[in-house]
């Protein structure tokens, strides 16, 4: 349901989570997640979904909108929540040593024969 070739689509509004039937604009599930909130962030990553809303992030079940675990992120006010993503710690660090070790090989000079 949430893979590459999905039919779902995800949206938020107004303090909510919605999951939309693409071919048929069928609502298939909504979650309110807090107060009158006007933007709600929506991100979908490696068959995860993650919600913003009124300050506070939230997990979702893709399928069923079911919260799986709520952040408040005290201290951080009631501002929109915004989403960036990459490639994972061990992917990223592995480029950098990469990088660095043909840096390194680039750096010494090559043997006489």
């Amino acid at each position: 349901m949430t893979g590459r070739g999905s039919t779902v689509l995800f949206i938020g509004i107004a303090g909510s989570v919605l999951a939309i039937d693409r071919p048929t604009g069928t609502e298939l599930w909504r979650r309110r997640l807090k107060g009158t909130a006007s933007f709600t962030t929506v991100l979908l990553e490696d068959g995860m979904l993650f919600a913003g809303t009124g300050g506070e992030l939230y997990r979702l079940d893709p399928a069923t909108g079911e919260v799986l675990w709520h952040n408040r992120l005290k201290g951080l006010g009631m501002g929109l929540v915004a989403f960036a993503s990459g490639p994972s710690v061990a992917a990223a660090v592995a480029a950098q040593q990469a990088a660095e070790a043909a840096a390194a090989a680039a750096a010494t000079p090559a043997a006489a024969t």
